[in-house]
């Protein structure tokens, strides 16, 4: 298999590996995702995928551009995905090279990677890039941290900025939330929990994030989505509306 990257040529018919389905709601995701790429795309971001149809793809940026509560001179991953029967072939691997060779072509001081300490849904898995020599530079809460591999020696540490160690959003009324596009997934799901919370009458907010300067000052180190209760973050997480009535009970009660 060889690499393919996405680019304003190729964006139009080559397929972006997350929402790969030919239905109308899989093709209405992949429509918002390539959307928020084209923005992207001028600022230094990068989409790189295997030649095959299935989830395998690493989506990278400079911590400068990209749309994360970051600082640094770094590569910051924001997607590695390979899954089903691309697992386990070295692939993850590759597509790791293919970042740390554009990140040493450009002089950057290294890579970082958003993660947690156990995990969790839409964060990378953290055992992996610890195998490939990454460490913890920085942590914030509820349960973030900040992979680091420098390229470098005596590289600047980076470090999520003083709003995401915050954890906070200026809205203090019931739920906010927090969101881009970045994910094909997150607009729609966050507005199936606006609709639970809106027919139990429970005060929310919800804003979308159109800009990197924007996501730089958000609470939420995930950057793609926030969910905030009360002013105060606390999941990144994008559920089904059983689950979030779930999740939204506990936290009320």
């Amino acid at each position: 298999m060889k690499c393919i990257q996405i680019n304003e040529k190729n964006i139009a018919h080559e397929h972006i590996c997350c929402a790969i389905g030919n239905d109308k709601i899989n093709k209405a995701r992949s429509r918002t995702k390539k959307e928020w790429l084209q923005t992207c795309l001028n600022h230094g971001l990068v989409f790189k995928r295997l030649d095959d149809r299935g989830k395998m793809f690493i989506e990278y940026m400079p911590v400068a551009q990209a749309w994360k509560p970051v600082k640094g001179s770094y590569m910051l991953i924001n997607c590695l995905w390979v899954s089903g029967k691309f697992k386990d072939k070295g692939i993850a691997a590759t597509l790791l090279e293919e970042c740390i060779r554009d990140t040493t072509e450009q002089g950057l001081d290294g890579i970082v990677v958003v993660t947690s300490p156990k995990k969790r849904p839409f964060l990378t898995d953290k055992k992996f890039f610890i195998h490939k020599g990454f460490t913890v530079a920085d942590q914030a809460p509820p349960y973030f941290e900040l992979l680091v591999l420098p390229s470098r020696a005596n590289a600047e540490v980076p470090r999520f900025t003083g709003n995401a160690r915050n954890g906070t959003c200026k809205d203090v009324e019931g739920f906010t939330f927090l969101y881009s596009n970045q994910c094909p997934f997150t607009e729609e799901y966050v507005l199936s929990s606006a609709r639970l919370l809106a027919r139990r009458a429970i005060p929310h907010t919800v804003h979308k994030i159109t800009s990197s300067a924007e996501a730089k000052t958000i609470g939420s180190p995930f950057g793609t989505l926030g969910i905030y209760y009360k002013g105060q973050l606390v999941t990144h997480e994008l559920m089904p509306e059983k689950k979030f009535l779930k999740f939204i009970t506990a936290i009320t009660l």
